[in-house]
């Protein structure tokens, strides 16, 4: 234990809420104290944040390496240096026999920034390999691309939290903030407060839709069509704003005959919204001053879902509601670290700072901070699920770090046979996660209070979380892991384990890049309260409020992007597969749920998954609340309790995917992918529902 109280944050979603921990004596370990100054919270958490402490117990988590030292053996424990030499002979010589693409890395998007970063170098620099990716790219890339097209940069949300409550207007889309990120919904309390209304589009009537002044439930995979139904209106009604459109943007023409082409009665038969519902969102939003559109996976994870992402932008640009005060759009990033984890070189096609890999300038910044030859870097790779589909095939042996893709893939079962089929797989995590059981090696390694290094929140605030204890002895973190597997394979200097140091490396491979992150120190973000990117000195105040003067393109103006309704990939209900699921998350379990699993209060509130359904629905398959109900897509099949409720679409069915097992939500999901994001279709998966037994 290295201090009385340590201010720090939340080792789960981006907002990144601050926390104080406490040591305490005993098995506990340390209790988490109030943090009442850090703005983004003032001091609230949910259930995940006050219990994080739980997964740092004895016995929780691995007190030591383990290895497979026979095929199809059990995993024993193991000394460093054993594991380490065994991970060092098994990627050597799987590349030295299939070539250095035949090597993965798989990253996390709960992996600190310096993490993230020396991932990517390690990547490419020490195993030469392109075959990178991270599970991001289930999370918020469609909204990063989308971002990326129209306004020239991606960041979660181009203003700070405290400008909702401020806005006239928020359109929230997909997203269930009161279940996923609890602290955040005083933020549309508090817009309620100050006359500004709140419209919700969600196939569910969730905790969160319950506060809105208008909730709009479409068919699941529709959100594009209304978007664009939405915009058709406001042409039709006269409500765009010509002068913005005509100063600030570019390409209107060609969006707005693709909105002209979806009229009301059109997108009411496409979404099941009823026209008189999509008249008064636009009533709402354009008779306010200020408006905001907040998106988050509903509409994103879908084979269209930069396209929808970018329909609500066009909302935005058409109205006037972009690059102005308390207006904008905005994603609401998920994983922790998932808006710093792209930034910095562990997606397939960026180098750290966002830039991009095929950028011959970029190229030749970055390679000089690592002191290597330009032309020695590997040029982009597959994307996570094409990754993940590659393996046992070009891809031998996998380096797995922060992820659990057994549970949280989409076609899990498929993900988790191509696991199996490896050469070599290993795996470095806090917990024996159900990826981590299949590996040939376990590495333990330290969680968030026991090391040191940054994060960046869906605000683009970097952050900083302290160390506060001593990890176990049998622990090490994974710059300790990187270092050693480096000097074992030949690059004895360039990957410190000080994340001080790597941090100060990250820097200056970061300046001048998009996501510049050059004026940033861990002084400076201790005595602020956190720094927004981009920050390109150390005089610089931070960028909490992007586009307020011009967009970060070439001419300074935000494109509109033409884009039409298109259905789901290959996903259509049919007789055979009438009905449509959607999954999510509910707020006592976290992603692929491999730590809060092991937290018995978190357990107690969501202690396993279930089938949420209409009452009509359940009445025509024949089950009764919490009777078992088997669900079957075109992949695969789970089983799990019905859940019987009014709030739910008639023609949907919901379930949460924070286990394995006969109940994985992921064994029926479509990896249909978007052809900009590649981002899987978690969204809409094409169902038949029975009653079992």
């Amino acid at each position: 234990m290295t201090g009385a109280e340590t201010p720090t944050h939340c080792p789960y979603c981006a907002l990144q809420c601050g926390m104080t921990l406490r040591p305490v004596p005993g098995p506990e370990v340390a209790e988490v104290v109030e943090r009442t100054g850090f703005p983004v919270n003032r001091g609230a958490l949910c259930g995940k944040g006050r219990t994080a402490p739980a997964v740092l117990r004895q016995g929780v988590r691995p007190a030591s390496p383990l290895v497979r030292r026979r095929p199809g053996g059990e995993l024993e424990e193991a000394g460093w240096d054993e594991a380490l030499g065994r991970i060092a002979e098994g990627l050597g010589r799987v590349r030295a026999a299939h070539g250095a693409d035949a090597v993965g890395v798989f990253g996390g998007g709960g992996l600190t920034n310096e993490k993230a970063y020396a991932l990517g170098k390690f990547a490419r620099v020490v195993l030469g390999t392109s075959q990178i990716d991270y599970n991001g790219r289930f999370c918020m890339s469609s909204a990063a691309a989308a971002h990326q097209r129209a306004f020239g940069l991606d960041r979660g949300l181009p203003f700070p939290l405290e400008d909702i409550p401020r806005s006239g207007c928020v359109i929230l889309v997909g997203s269930n903030l009161a279940e996923t990120m609890p602290p955040a919904l005083r933020y549309l309390t508090e817009l309620r407060e100050n006359g500004g209304r709140l419209i919700v589009i969600d196939p569910r009537r969730t905790r969160t839709a319950e506060q809105a002044d208008l909730h709009l439930a479409p068919r699941p995979g529709t959100d594009l069509a209304l978007a664009l139904g939405l915009l058709h209106l406001v042409v039709a009604e006269g409500r765009v704003d010509e002068e913005f459109v005509r100063t600030r943007t570019r390409g209107w023409e060609e969006a707005r005959a693709g909105a002209m082409a979806h009229w009301p009665e059109l997108v009411e038969r496409i979404c099941g919204v009823p026209v008189t519902r999509l008249r008064e969102a636009v009533e709402l939003f354009c008779g306010a001053e200020s408006g905001m559109v907040l998106t988050a996976r509903g509409p994103e994870q879908q084979a269209k879902g930069t396209d929808t992402v970018g329909a609500w932008i066009n909302f935005c640009l058409a109205t006037g509601r972009a690059g102005r005060p308390f207006s904008g759009y905005g994603c609401l990033t998920g994983q922790g670290n998932g808006q710093g984890g792209r930034e910095h070189g562990q997606k397939a096609d960026q180098l750290p700072g966002y830039r991009k890999l095929t950028d011959p300038a970029a190229r030749r910044h970055v390679a000089g901070v690592w002191g290597v030859d330009p032309d020695s870097l590997p040029g982009p790779g597959r994307s996570a699920y094409e990754l993940l589909d590659a393996l046992g095939q070009d891809v031998r042996a996998l380096l797995v770090m922060g992820s659990n893709p057994v549970v949280s893939a989409p076609h899990a079962s498929h993900v988790e046979q191509r696991l199996a089929s490896l050469d070599f797989l290993v795996v470095a995590d806090v917990v024996l996660s159900e990826t981590a059981a299949l590996a040939d090696v376990v590495l333990p390694v330290t969680q968030w209070a026991e090391e040191s290094g940054t994060t960046t929140s869906l605000e683009g605030r970097v952050l900083l979380r302290r160390r506060a204890l001593d990890p176990p002895e049998g622990v090490r973190s994974d710059l300790e892991v990187l270092h050693a597997l480096a000097g074992l394979l030949g690059h004895g200097k360039g990957f410190p384990a000080d994340p001080a140091e790597v941090f100060e490396e990250l820097r200056r491979a970061s300046a001048g890049g998009a996501a510049d992150y050059a004026g940033i120190t861990y002084e400076r973000i201790a005595a602020e309260d956190g720094v927004f990117w981009p920050c390109p000195d150390e005089d610089h105040p931070g960028t909490p409020r992007l586009f307020l003067d011009r967009f970060a393109t070439e001419d300074g103006r935000a494109s509109f992007v033409p884009v039409v309704h298109r259905a789901a990939a290959a996903e259509e209900t049919d007789r055979e597969y009438p009905v449509v699921l959607t999954t999510g998350r509910v707020v006592a379990q976290y992603q692929s749920g491999a730590q809060t699993r092991r937290v018995a209060e978190l357990n107690a509130a969501a202690p396993g998954p279930f089938v949420e359904l209409h009452p009509r629905l359940a009445e025509r398959i024949g089950v009764a609340e919490g009777e078992l109900v088997a669900v079957t897509s075109r992949r695969g099949r789970a089983v799990a309790p019905a859940r019987i409720t009014g709030a739910i679409r008639a023609d949907t069915v919901f379930m949460p995917f924070h286990w394995p097992g006969e109940g994985r939500a992921n064994t029926l999901t479509n990896p249909a992918l978007d052809p900009v994001s590649r981002m899987p279709e978690f969204k809409v998966c094409a169902v038949r529902l029975e009653a079992v037994g």
